[in-house]
């Protein structure tokens, strides 16, 4: 059992597999783009089962696939038929893009849940936040996931001054399809131009869906003992919505996860500044447990220790994070 200080157990791995990525969101890379890691210093498909399999062996019971986009590498058809072997239940995040190539390897390995990141329903809005055209590619795939009985969840990262016309939209399309959207407030990272007046809180999103489908109709559903999402459902709709507020109502008291980035650095919070060098330590032939159980007992209580959140330019801050495109989305 991974526990930290505060009894916290962990028994959830996120693992990005690759820095690379066939979009270029503006919140998760930056314009200027990133410089990535060197090749040699990233996780080989052997490693990653190898390292993967010690998580499980400490009591990991769940593994989510990453990126960039993981399915852009290509060795992803061996890592998740390889983790499929493991007895944990496996998920994984996408852009969608990809998705169509890879259905039979997900049956394989009982790979079921899906989470598909869309921030917008509009072809020309699409294009402003990734600089790609593949819309209709992205929303194929989803059609194509729902007919194969794939679980799909569609991320939606909420900004007021880019998609907050678009919550009713996306809520609507639970109507006839049993898919969760899940609602993700705009959070900081390395060069993504973060500020509070982008944020839309789930007071907010609560309050325009209330309005738009009514009070009555706005069904609160029970939570998980995990979950990130406080989860919602518009009555007779067949499926549902979550709203993840990282930023103005944390959910750090019930964490389990833990990341771990594509060149092999465990992050034991997605807000830290620290991270453990794993790889180095498994190359170098040591035991990597011990190095597992030191990282998640210093995790802080909450937001990775940012004390002022609130306020980014705080002086006491000395905050510093990867781009969200190297820490694995």
């Amino acid at each position: 059992m991974i526990l930290d200080q505060f009894q916290r157990k962990h028994d959830y791995l996120r693992i990005s597999i690759t820095e690379r990525c066939n979009l270029r969101c503006f919140y998760c890379m930056p314009e200027a783009g990133v410089a990535l890691s060197p090749k040699s210093t990233l996780m080989t498909y052997e490693e990653i089962l190898q390292i993967a399999r010690t998580f499980v062996d400490m009591g990991v019971r769940k593994i989510r696939l990453t990126g960039g986009e993981p399915l852009v590498r290509k060795e992803v058809d061996f890592i998740i038929k390889g983790l499929g072997n493991l007895p944990v239940e496996l998920a994984m995040t996408s852009n969608g893009i990809l998705v169509h190539q890879h259905l039979e390897t997900f049956k394989q390995a009982g790979l079921q849940k899906i989470n598909i990141s869309l921030d917008t329903l509009r072809p020309d809005r699409f294009v402003q936040i990734t600089k790609r055209n593949t819309y209709s590619k992205v929303w194929q795939n989803i059609v194509l996931l729902q007919k194969q009985g794939f679980k799909v969840k569609i991320n939606v990262v909420l900004m007021n001054d880019v998609n907050l016309d678009e919550i009713q939209d996306f809520i609507l399309l639970t109507k006839q399809m049993p898919i969760q959207i899940q609602f993700i407030e705009f959070m900081p990272f390395d060069g993504n131009a973060w500020d509070w007046s982008r944020v839309v809180s789930k007071q907010e999103i609560l309050g325009l869906t209330g309005a738009y489908f009514g009070e009555a109709n706005l069904l609160k559903i029970e939570d998980g003992p995990n979950d990130t999402a406080s989860n919602y459902q518009i009555k007779d709709h067949k499926g549902s919505f979550g709203i993840i507020s990282t930023v103005s109502n944390p959910f750090c008291d019930s964490c389990n996860r833990l990341r771990l980035t594509a060149n092999g650095h465990l992050k034991n919070c997605l807000f830290s500044n620290t991270e453990s060098d794993l790889l180095g330590a498994y190359r170098r032939g040591e035991d990597i447990r011990p190095l597992i159980l030191e990282t998640v007992k210093a995790k802080e209580k909450e937001r990775g220790g940012w004390a002022h959140f609130e306020d980014p330019e705080h002086p006491d801050n000395q905050y510093k994070n990867r781009s969200m495109i190297l820490i694995g989305g």
